[in-house]
Protein backbone atom coordinates (compact mmCIF):
# COMPACT_ATOMS: atom_id res chain seq x y z
CA UNK A 1 0.00 0.00 0.00
CA UNK A 2 1.27 3.29 -0.96
CA UNK A 3 0.57 6.91 0.26
CA UNK A 4 0.83 10.91 -0.96
CA UNK A 5 1.59 12.97 1.64
CA UNK A 6 2.30 16.30 2.33
CA UNK A 7 4.63 17.85 4.64
CA UNK A 8 6.97 21.04 4.76
CA UNK A 9 5.30 22.41 1.36
CA UNK A 10 6.62 19.22 -0.61
CA UNK A 11 4.44 16.17 -1.51
CA UNK A 12 5.79 12.77 -0.89
CA UNK A 13 4.78 9.27 -2.56
CA UNK A 14 5.77 6.41 0.52
CA UNK A 15 5.23 3.15 1.29
CA UNK A 16 5.91 1.23 3.91
CA UNK A 17 9.92 0.78 4.10
CA UNK A 18 10.82 3.74 2.27
CA UNK A 19 13.40 6.25 3.64
CA UNK A 20 12.75 9.70 2.84
CA UNK A 21 14.13 13.45 3.45
CA UNK A 22 11.99 15.86 4.26
CA UNK A 23 12.09 19.44 5.84
CA UNK A 24 13.26 19.62 9.25
CA UNK A 25 10.31 18.18 11.67
CA UNK A 26 10.66 18.27 15.92
CA UNK A 27 11.43 14.92 17.13
CA UNK A 28 15.17 13.49 17.62
CA UNK A 29 16.76 10.23 16.46
CA UNK A 30 14.60 7.02 17.22
CA UNK A 31 11.33 8.89 18.00
CA UNK A 32 8.06 7.76 16.01
CA UNK A 33 6.00 10.62 14.49
CA UNK A 34 2.83 9.97 12.51
CA UNK A 35 1.92 12.10 9.44
CA UNK A 36 -1.65 12.96 9.44
CA UNK A 37 -1.81 14.58 6.03
CA UNK A 38 -2.27 12.24 3.71
CA UNK A 39 -4.04 13.25 0.12
CA UNK A 40 -3.99 9.93 -1.45
CA UNK A 41 -3.78 6.20 -0.90
CA UNK A 42 -3.87 3.18 -2.72
CA UNK A 43 -2.81 -0.62 -3.69
CA UNK A 44 -1.26 -1.55 -6.51
CA UNK A 45 -3.68 0.08 -9.22
CA UNK A 46 -6.55 1.07 -7.02
CA UNK A 47 -7.19 3.87 -5.44
CA UNK A 48 -8.51 4.12 -1.95
CA UNK A 49 -9.99 6.57 0.70
CA UNK A 50 -7.52 8.45 2.23
CA UNK A 51 -10.10 10.34 4.99
CA UNK A 52 -8.80 9.39 8.63
CA UNK A 53 -5.55 7.45 7.49
CA UNK A 54 -2.09 8.51 8.98
CA UNK A 55 1.17 7.26 7.93
CA UNK A 56 4.09 6.33 10.86
CA UNK A 57 7.66 7.08 10.80
CA UNK A 58 10.42 6.75 13.04
CA UNK A 59 12.97 9.47 13.00
CA UNK A 60 16.41 8.35 11.50
CA UNK A 61 18.37 11.21 12.08
CA UNK A 62 18.88 15.17 11.92
CA UNK A 63 20.93 16.51 9.20
CA UNK A 64 21.78 19.22 6.67
CA UNK A 65 21.27 18.43 3.28
CA UNK A 66 23.69 19.08 0.42
CA UNK A 67 25.64 23.05 0.28
CA UNK A 68 24.01 25.18 -2.42
CA UNK A 69 26.04 27.77 -3.39
CA UNK A 70 24.66 31.41 -4.56
CA UNK A 71 26.59 33.33 -6.90
CA UNK A 72 25.45 36.75 -7.82
CA UNK A 73 28.04 38.65 -10.79
CA UNK A 74 27.09 41.72 -12.59
CA UNK A 75 28.93 42.43 -15.90
CA UNK A 76 31.81 45.09 -15.67
CA UNK A 77 31.10 46.42 -12.14
CA UNK A 78 33.81 44.35 -10.89
CA UNK A 79 30.87 42.80 -8.69
CA UNK A 80 30.67 39.15 -7.27
CA UNK A 81 29.09 37.82 -4.40
CA UNK A 82 29.81 34.39 -3.19
CA UNK A 83 26.97 32.90 -0.35
CA UNK A 84 26.35 29.13 0.65
CA UNK A 85 23.53 27.72 2.30
CA UNK A 86 22.54 24.16 3.45
CA UNK A 87 19.04 23.39 4.50
CA UNK A 88 17.89 21.66 7.63
CA UNK A 89 16.51 17.88 6.83
CA UNK A 90 14.80 15.22 8.84
CA UNK A 91 15.38 11.54 7.38
CA UNK A 92 12.55 9.33 7.74
CA UNK A 93 11.59 5.77 7.48
CA UNK A 94 8.05 4.95 7.23
CA UNK A 95 7.08 2.09 9.05
CA UNK A 96 3.32 1.80 8.55
CA UNK A 97 1.01 3.35 6.02
CA UNK A 98 -2.43 3.37 6.37
CA UNK A 99 -3.63 3.47 10.00
CA UNK A 100 -6.39 4.49 11.57
CA UNK A 101 -6.02 8.47 13.49
CA UNK A 102 -5.45 8.55 16.66
CA UNK A 103 -8.60 10.98 17.06
CA UNK A 104 -11.02 8.06 16.82
CA UNK A 105 -9.46 6.18 19.56
CA UNK A 106 -9.98 9.51 21.85
CA UNK A 107 -13.33 9.82 20.71
CA UNK A 108 -14.28 6.44 22.20
CA UNK A 109 -12.77 7.34 25.51
CA UNK A 110 -15.34 10.64 25.51
CA UNK A 111 -17.93 8.33 24.69
CA UNK A 112 -17.05 6.15 27.72
CA UNK A 113 -16.97 8.55 30.17
CA UNK A 114 -20.43 10.08 30.33
CA UNK A 115 -21.67 6.65 31.09
CA UNK A 116 -19.19 5.94 33.99
CA UNK A 117 -20.95 9.80 35.24
CA UNK A 118 -24.33 8.27 34.80
CA UNK A 119 -23.39 4.85 36.59
CA UNK A 120 -21.66 6.90 39.72
CA UNK A 121 -25.25 9.16 40.16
Amino acid sequence: MFAVVRTGGKQYRVAAGDKIAVEKLAGEAGETITLSDVLLAGDGGEIKDAAGLVVSAEIIAQAKSEKVIVFKKRRRHNYRRKNGHRQQITLLRILAVGAEAPAKKASAKKAAAPEAAAAAE
